[in-house]
């Protein structure tokens, strides 16, 4: 079920605005071309949709068919989110100021989760103060090491230690 996982991972991030909607049809077009749409209409429909208003609705019948009551937690979909920006922000395509614009939304989102304290506030600290982006780096690569292993938000919950996060504070680290 990898696949169905990156098109629950694609639909958060084209929910949230992080990902344009083609990403969910390109989804669709491999699942085509590798011959493993079961001859499922949504699939086949999804893989010519245009935009957001075509691809969610079609998206969310195709999860719902395979995940049903077990869709994937909004904390783990962002988690995997996190490990694609750190190696975004690794390869130069991101910086710290276009990560504090996605940190500075997907925080609230989601509820202010304990794991996301330390590294939405080092974030926002260092597109301004330089002592705060080495504890930001270190946040960044611990947080995206954990949901880059974690199969589920509790595997990634029981691995996950705040005292940790608090060593990548100025403050206190």
């Amino acid at each position: 079920m990898q696949q169905l996982t990156e098109l629950e991972i694609a639909v958060f991030q084209l929910r949230m605005g992080f990902a344009p909607a083609d990403r969910c049809v390109d989804w669709a077009v491999e699942r085509l071309r590798l011959d493993q749409e079961g001859d499922d209409l949504e699939i086949v429909l999804l893989a010519s949709a245009r935009g957001v208003d075509e691809v969610l609705p079609l998206a969310d019948v195709i999860i719902e068919r395979y995940r049903g009551a077990q869709r994937l937690d909004q904390q783990f979909l962002a988690g995997k989110y996190i490990v694609e920006l750190r190696a975004a922000y690794l390869a130069g395509r991101e910086s710290v100021q276009s990560l504090d614009a996605i940190l500075t939304r997907l925080y609230p989102a989601l509820d202010y989760p304990d794991w996301l304290v330390m590294l939405s506030r080092n974030c926002e600290y260092a597109t301004d103060v330089a002592d705060f982006e080495q504890p930001f780096e270190d946040e960044f690569r611990y947080i995206a090491s954990l949901w880059a292993q974690a199969e589920s938000l509790a595997a990634f919950e029981s691995a996950y230690s705040r005292e940790t996060s608090n060593l990548h504070d100025v403050m206190g680290g």
